[in-house]
């Protein structure tokens, strides 16, 4: 895969000036084996008083601005450049200890996983545990790569995508109950779906990378994104997109890991004046070989 750039600008407007409350910006890709950043640039106006970073409880890169000046509008512009190679599609072998269905995480590894395990919303009539439960086979065990992608295509092919304007991600329930949320209602419902077989599954906030002939088949673009993380023994995270049905990191460009999506806020922040002082927000983004001219 080419060399990416991520172009992604934030702007608040105003009616009159107002002063600016600390901000938090998770907007740097990042890096791993298989994702490199290869040059990074974070712009603000007005110009921050203090920009600091720091790596959250998860390793996540946060940026930290506070201000002294007041404005009637607000910019952050992020500019990143990755290296990005996906490893060679998911696969588990019989050899794995993960191949079927229950399996155990080793002695060592789930004192680290058990915050990833347990179940994180309330499920008072079992209806999340049992659309989990659809997923085994009736007779024996059952090959753990079926459940995983089960979900991952039963999400994308029976529920209903939609932008969600409203603040934060849905309860699961309501996911499940509608048939319909964003890419962060999917993610999360699949989570908690997963930690009621005892997977442990983590959060992950991103970009999708929209080309060539798959432009037409994925949803989820034009915004940040949002998939999952499962941990297998061996095999070690493994990304999931129930979004758009992909298996791997291919096309995904990560920014932050989370137990849950509300530890994963692209950017956060506030301001000192009137309510009715703010006049709305303008996202952009947009990713690109690395070289071409970013769209406007």
């Amino acid at each position: 895969m080419p060399l990416l750039t991520i172009h992604h600008k934030t702007e608040y407007r105003y009616s009159r000036p107002v002063a600016f409350g600390e901000h938090r910006i998770m907007l740097r890709p990042r890096d791993g084996h298989d994702l490199r950043v290869l040059a990074y640039r974070l712009e603000i106006d007005p110009r921050p008083m203090t920009l600091r970073w720091i790596h959250d409880v998860f390793g996540n890169s946060v940026a930290i601005a506070t201000f002294d000046d007041r404005a009637d509008r607000l910019t952050v512009s992020s500019t990143a450049t990755v290296d990005h190679n996906p490893p060679d599609p998911f696969a588990l072998t019989a050899d794995d200890p993960a191949y079927f269905y229950p399996f155990l995480y080793d002695d060592e590894e789930i004192t680290d996983l058990r915050e990833y395990i347990a179940p994180q919303y309330g499920d008072p009539d079992g209806q999340l545990s049992a659309w989990a439960l659809k997923s085994l086979d009736a007779e024996g065990p059952t090959p753990t790569f079926n459940i995983l992608s089960g979900m991952t295509h039963g999400i994308r092919e029976t529920f209903s995508y939609r932008k969600r304007h409203e603040h934060g991600t849905q309860h699961p329930l309501d996911t499940l109950q509608t048939g319909s949320g964003s890419c962060r209602d999917y993610a999360l419902f699949m989570i908690e779906a997963l930690r009621r077989l005892g997977i442990a599954a983590r959060f992950v906030s991103g970009y999708l990378f929209i080309h060539g002939d798959r432009a037409h088949g994925y949803v989820g673009g034009g915004s940040t994104h949002a998939w999952v993380q499962v941990y297998l023994p061996s095999a070690g995270w493994i990304e999931f997109d129930p979004t758009n049905g992909i298996i791997g990191s291919r096309d995904l460009i990560r920014t932050a890991v989370t137990r849950d999506p509300r530890q994963a806020i692209p950017l956060h922040g506030t301001y000192l004046g009137d309510a009715d002082a703010f006049l709305g927000m303008d996202v952009s983004i947009n990713v690109v070989s690395a070289g071409e001219e970013a769209k406007a």
